[in-house]
């Protein structure tokens, strides 16, 4: 059965109607190309105003670009990038942080629910400061983290200012930045410079948008030679317009909250819909868009089948059921009804020994 929307991934939804609707009011005449346009001048001037301070804004194609170049920025090849084991940086960038750096080590460490502890940052980054292993260069904090809990102000202040007193300068991957923000109910500078975060990979391509990220430089100081990389990187789009006109569209009358909050919302309604099936075992506290359950293969091929797609990601039991902007409740209770359903004849599907999906970009 093909199904107009599913839970595989927030990438996966189409454009929002503000995003889509500023893109097409940029699609006018002619502008100044590289980012001299005033919708792109705009956009950066609606980040500043979003998290109340100065800083510099660079908008690339993908998350990826911005992480590996903001982590680039700071650390040089004899450096190495401390993050979890589940992060973006570590598993889904083809090691992209590693090329851009020259040959920076990336260093992933364990936390619970995928979040980092000041103790286990510490442990890590001053376990050895010798010649002879590379030395600690920077910390890459996902928020919401890859496993959908999120950090709160408290725990990202005592992380940062444990990796301050290691020398270490601080990124955040923020592609679900927006979902954190909804989550915690705060303004958007007390989960990032406000706690000590240098840099921001804030990302709306999951929130609505159709491509573009923005890489944030609070420490202005880190972006003094920014410009150069980025189009080294091939990052500086010519027609820059089109990915940052539909910030303009988010950002100026609040659409981006607005969506973070409804994917908050559709995740904890599926959870609380799935806690009603006997058997169900959640893997990780739901605190942002996505649900993560234990699920047996038979039950994960049998769902495929039926038209559902979604990712085993640490293994072939581990199912992510993501929420998007445009998630339903009518979406929500099918896939219910459907593993309901499968659930209730479990007994009469055959074992089957294909593995799950495996592995996939988030």
């Amino acid at each position: 059965m093909k199904r107009a929307r599913h839970f595989a991934s927030d990438n996966n939804a189409g454009i929002c109607p503000e995003a889509w609707a500023a893109l097409e009011k940029a699609n006018h005449g002619h502008a100044s190309g590289y980012g001299a346009d005033p919708w792109t001048k705009k956009a950066c001037r609606l980040v500043r105003d979003l998290f109340e301070t100065d800083c510099e804004v660079f908008f690339v194609f993908t998350g990826s670009a911005a992480n590996a170049l903001g982590l680039a920025s700071v650390c040089r090849s004899y450096h190495s990038i401390i993050c979890h084991e589940a992060s973006h940086v570590q598993n889904d960038e083809c090691g992209a942080p590693e090329f851009f750096t020259g040959g920076a080590k990336v260093r992933p460490i364990p936390g619970k629910d995928g979040r980092l502890t000041p103790e286990s940052i510490a442990a890590v980054a001053d376990a050895r400061t010798d010649l002879h292993f590379p030395k600690s260069g920077a910390l890459s904090l996902t928020q919401s983290t890859e496993l959908g809990t999120v950090y709160s102000p408290a725990q990202l202040k005592a992380i940062c200012r444990t990796a301050k007193k290691s020398g270490l300068k601080i990124h955040m991957d923020g592609a679900r930045f927006a979902n954190a923000v909804a989550s915690l109910g705060v303004a958007p500078k007390d989960i990032s410079w406000k706690v000590g975060v240098d840099m921001l990979s804030f990302g709306l391509t999951k929130n609505g948008t159709h491509a573009g990220e923005a890489l944030i430089f609070f420490d202005k100081s880190l972006a003094r030679e920014f410009d150069w990389q980025n189009k080294q990187a091939g990052q500086l789009a010519s027609k820059m317009r089109f990915l940052a006109a539909p910030w303009v569209g988010m950002l100026q009358d609040g659409a981006w909250l607005r969506h973070a909050n409804h994917a908050n919302k559709m995740a904890k309604r599926l959870r609380r819909a799935l806690a009603k099936i006997s058997g169900i075992k959640f893997l990780h506290p739901t605190q942002a868009n996505a649900v993560f359950v234990d699920m047996r293969p038979v039950l994960v091929n049998a769902l495929h089948k039926r038209g559902w797609h979604f990712y085993t990601l640490y293994g072939d039991n581990d199912a992510r059921l993501m929420c998007s902007w445009d998630t339903t409740q009518e979406d929500i209770d099918d896939f219910v009804a459907d593993l309901s359903n499968l659930m209730f004849k479990r007994k009469k599907l055959r074992p089957n020994t294909r593995k799950g999906q495996g592995h996939k970009p988030n």
